[in-house]
């Protein structure tokens, strides 16, 4: 194995794992940083999951789902007895890099990551079944049993506008996804 450059800036590498072993190999790496005695060198592990909310049947649905499957964030001094400890955890294939040199995300990446994980955990991302073109029926509300196209579908809202025909006129309604159902 090629020598590593001996730096001591903290930084976060991406590592491949098993298709559903994130969790595990998360755990497992803390449990080897631990008895190796690593924490001055490998500092978090973290599989990056966002919560989506959507509709099934007229029941809200709570999802968490993992950002990145397959990967697994790791915020460490890059040496070779880091390495070592990392790459040879059960269920890691690898780092993500060139050969056997990992290559460490750029602050922006991490800053942008960490931004989309907090963000997700305050308010979690609206799944909405519809697409524009649709046909959809109000199940409730003041226009309750209307039937019209989806014009335009808000997730961060959780908002639907859709046309209706009110008085004899086509009319743009915004609606909660949850008071709609699609025909």
């Amino acid at each position: 194995m090629a020598e590593f450059n001996e730096n001591s800036d903290r930084q976060w590498y991406v590592v491949q794992t098993y298709s559903g072993y994130e969790n595990k190999v998360r755990a497992n790496l803390e449990q080897r940083i631990a008895t190796m005695g690593m924490e001055d060198r490998i500092f978090r592990v973290l599989v990056p999951v966002e919560e989506r909310v959507y509709n099934k049947e007229g029941k809200v649905k709570r999802v968490r789902r993992k950002v990145f499957p397959s990967y697994v964030l790791v915020e460490m001094i890059l040496e070779d007895q880091s390495w070592y400890v990392v790459r040879h955890t059960p269920g890691v294939t690898g780092f993500v890099g060139t050969g056997n040199h990992p290559i460490a995300l750029s602050p922006k990446e991490v800053s942008e990551i960490m931004a989309k994980i907090s963000k997700d955990q305050s308010k979690p991302k609206i799944e909405i079944a519809f697409v524009p073109g649709d046909t959809i029926r109000v199940k409730s509300g003041p226009f309750a049993n209307q039937v019209g196209p989806v014009i335009e579908v808000s997730e961060e809202k959780g908002k639907v506008k859709f046309s209706v025909t009110v008085f004899g006129r086509e009319t743009l309604v915004e609606a909660d996804h949850m008071e709609l159902e699609k025909l």
